[in-house]
């Protein structure tokens, strides 16, 4: 299912490039976007957890760089019956974490340094158990590849716009890109399930033995996202534990969010079976 819904999310980036290069650009336009379309999503999905990573500035760390985190995710990995992912920091204020990378043997776990000094051992656990779900229940490729693709969309409507003001261009046809390229980002993202939060909220409290944890956790991160303002591409915001947008930039992470009310997944946390598989 994970592997069909990258392939929709892939064929329908082609289709898009390709009606807005012959939209700008006839036939030779429509060849050229197409072109670029299949060497993009090759890119998105081999490379699609470092454009992420970027999206955050985050960078990789090891045991020597962050031993208590390292260790952390390391202890928790093996009660998931996981292979060691690789461990990152984002230099946010805000407390936040993500998953990201194709495979459970590519996947990459990532804390905010916000998280990191806001958070206690308790709460932390119960944050890396929630994205170490993620991996496990391999939510993370089409997570990954849709925020890669909705954010060269973004970035393709900007372009596109500029570009089709040049001489003989019509400026309805740009003005039409800025609007409809957009839309087709929010479609991509609404490709993600919300189910997957309440699965990985429900497999992180069987991993932690206990939701206590994470149910504190998701009720100080939502607070704190609102008061932290964090600077990141709209399309990377779906992935993180808690919605990463705030202030002016809160209305267009609603367009761009999957996750369910905070709320909700706190009720749900407090009714897990811990003894289901």
């Amino acid at each position: 299912m994970q592997y069909a819904k990258v392939f929709g999310l892939m064929a329908g980036l082609t289709a898009l490039l390709t009606v807005l290069g012959g939209a700008f650009g006839g036939r030779s336009g429509a060849l050229m976007f197409l072109a670029f379309a299949a060497v993009f999503n090759v890119g998105a999905y081999w490379f699609s957890d470092r454009m992420v990573l970027r999206m955050y500035k985050a960078q990789i760390v090891g045991p020597e760089q962050a031993p208590g985190l390292y260790k952390r995710v390391d202890v928790l990995r093996q009660r998931a019956g996981l292979p060691m992912p690789t461990v990152a920091i984002a230099p946010a204020r805000q407390p936040n974490a993500f998953a990201t990378g194709r495979s459970p043997e590519r996947a990459v776990v990532c804390c905010t340094a916000g998280l990191l000094e806001a958070m206690s051992p308790d709460e932390l656990d119960g944050v890396i158990a929630h994205e170490l779900a993620h991996i496990k229940h391999r939510h993370m490729l089409v997570s990954t590849v849709a925020a890669t693709i909705a954010g060269a969309v973004a970035g393709i409507a900007r372009w596109g716009f500029f570009f089709s003001r040049g001489e003989n261009r019509n400026p309805l046809v740009g003005l039409a890109i800025m609007i409809v390229a957009p839309i087709a980002a929010v479609i991509i993202q609404l490709a993600i399930s919300r189910a997957n939060e309440f699965q990985a909220d429900a497999t992180a409290a069987r991993i932690m033995g206990s939701p206590s944890g994470l149910i504190s956790a998701l009720g100080r991160l939502e607070q704190l996202a609102g008061r932290v303002p964090m600077e990141v591409n709209p399309a990377a915001a779906q992935l993180a534990i808690v919605n990463p947008l705030s202030g002016g930039r809160a209305s267009m992470g609603k367009l761009f969010r999957t996750h369910p009310p905070t709320e909700e997944r706190i009720q749900a946390l407090r009714g897990v079976d811990l003894s289901a598989a």
